[in-house]
């Protein structure tokens, strides 16, 4: 650096910003593609809903009309401990944001010293203390937008981080919502195969009476004791995974040990009806497609300064100290240093082009990272779709399956009874009846669950308040 007055310096300033100021006409905007193209509507179209069907809102899950559900969210919400570490997150990404613009602004340091000299072997002329104080300011004009980039980017950063955030929150609620319906459906499996080893083991007194009489075989008594060991043993594994659903929820509550589940039976629950909108709403809907446009806007801001660094760069210096023997009279003859001074690479081997390349390249990671995110919401939201659509037939069907296995065990057993049926047909009505009461159990239970699928695919109540993506969306997460 080299100081000098400031009316010789500041003139030739002048013509080096100029300078600057030119190379900004190198930086060509990035554009950004638009996305896939959506089709107009889905295929089970939304018209088909019924008249009370609603967009997914804040606080979904209680439509389903389960305090306990309500209850376990919230904690969930609180608790997780996935939901903290992305609120950590974006913690982080604020703290970046910071830093970031911090380089927009000059640097001002001060700084006082105060020593004591001295020569080895009595020279008095240097032997003394000596005491200093100063403030040096340096600044470098954005004119290449580089820094300007950089905080665009982290701004990007920590609204992506956000959205990420948001996207966590909504995965734990429907998480807990799913393996709550599951934990209640394996409860109400459970208390339907007590109920058939109950039936199973009536039945081994009745053969085994019958066998005692002389009027049932020993072939018939094997077969009905064997359907009543197979009872117990699914009765069993119905147990098991019950206790395994409860940890689940557990986990996702952020506890170690299983929570206890009161509600017995899906009877109570239903299915709310889901509005499903038009196909490019999802684009303001769903947290994960905002996060993939946050980033992609972030390696915009990237790409524009990579290339800002490879222009020249301008820095300016303010110095002002002083310094003395005696500590009274230390700013009796202030100095100042006025210094500008002009950078530019000439040969760094190939560095800031391979990270102006490094940048496109991540560019174009994001992008298509962008179009799949939409690509892999518009599949999730179709599938949820089929599956609520399809599954209502299959329960109507189910409930006529069941309504006439119960009829023919009923008949069966009565013609058993009075001699007319043989014990295989007896057998073969009974395991009707129980396979049909469980199948109708899991249809309830994945059709509340292509609920919970519905309302996760369709942003849980979650919406971009302004804008798509850019540094002035704002986004409300579902709570």
């Amino acid at each position: 650096m080299m100081s000098c007055d400031a009316r010789q310096i500041l003139p030739r300033l002048i013509p080096l910003a100029a300078a600057l100021l030119v190379g900004c006409a190198a930086q060509a905007p990035v554009a950004r593609p638009p996305g896939p193209e959506l089709p107009a509507k889905w295929r089970h179209d939304a018209q088909s809903a019924p008249p009370a069907a609603k967009e997914p809102t804040r606080g979904w899950w209680r439509t389903f009309g389960s305090g306990e559900l309500d209850a376990l969210i919230r904690t969930a919400q609180a608790r997780s401990h996935d939901v903290a570490v992305a609120a950590a997150r974006v913690r982080q990404a604020e703290a970046d944001a910071r830093m970031a613009g911090a380089a927009l602004l000059p640097i001002v340091t001060a700084e006082a010293q105060a020593r004591r000299e001295g020569r080895l072997g009595g020279n008095a002329g240097i032997d003394g203390k000596r005491h200093g104080a100063g403030v040096s300011a340096s600044y470098e004009p954005d004119f290449h937008g580089r820094y300007r980039a950089g905080r665009d980017s982290a701004r990007a950063i920590l609204q992506a981080t956000a959205f990420e955030r948001d996207e966590v929150m909504l995965t734990v609620t429907t998480g807990v919502a799913r393996a709550w319906l599951e934990a209640v459906a394996l409860r109400e499996r459970i208390d339907i195969g007590e109920r058939n080893l109950h039936d199973a083991e009536r039945l081994l007194a009745l053969v085994e009476s019958r066998a005692r009489a002389g009027a049932a075989t020993p072939l018939e008594l094997a077969r009905q004791r064997g359907l009543a060991a197979g009872q117990r043993r699914a009765l069993l594994a119905l147990r098991q995974q019950s206790e395994d659903a409860q940890t689940a929820v557990g986990v996702l509550l952020g506890q170690a040990g299983g929570i206890e589940i009161r509600t017995g039976s899906l009877s109570s629950l239903s299915a709310p009806p889901v509005h499903a909108g038009l196909p490019s709403e999802l684009l303001s809907r769903r947290p994960d497609i905002a996060r993939a446009e946050a980033r992609l806007a972030a390696a915009d801001a990237d790409v524009a300064a990579a290339r800002a660094a490879m222009l020249p760069s301008l820095t300016l210096v303010a110095d002002l100290g002083s310094g003395g023997n005696r500590l009274r009279r230390l700013f009796d003859n202030p100095a100042y240093a006025l210094a500008a001074g002009l950078a530019a690479p000439i040969f760094d081997g190939g560095r800031l082009a391979a990270g102006r390349d490094l940048a496109l390249a991540r560019r174009e990671e994001l992008l298509a990272a962008y179009r799949q995110a939409i690509v892999a919401a518009f599949a999730e939201a179709e599938v949820a779709l089929d599956a609520a659509a399809r599954l209502d037939g299959q329960i109507a069907a189910q409930a006529e399956v069941l309504a006439e296995a119960q009829q023919a065990l009923a008949l069966a057993e009565s013609r058993y009874r009075a001699g007319a049926e043989a014990l295989l047909g007896l057998l073969d009505a009974q395991r009707t009846v129980h396979a049909a009461q469980d199948e109708a159990v899991q249809l309830r239970q994945g059709r509340l669950q292509a609920a919970v699928d519905l309302f996760k695919a369709f942003g849980g109540g979650w919406r971009i308040e302004s804008g798509h993506g850019g540094t002035e969306a704002t986004s409300s997460p579902a709570s």
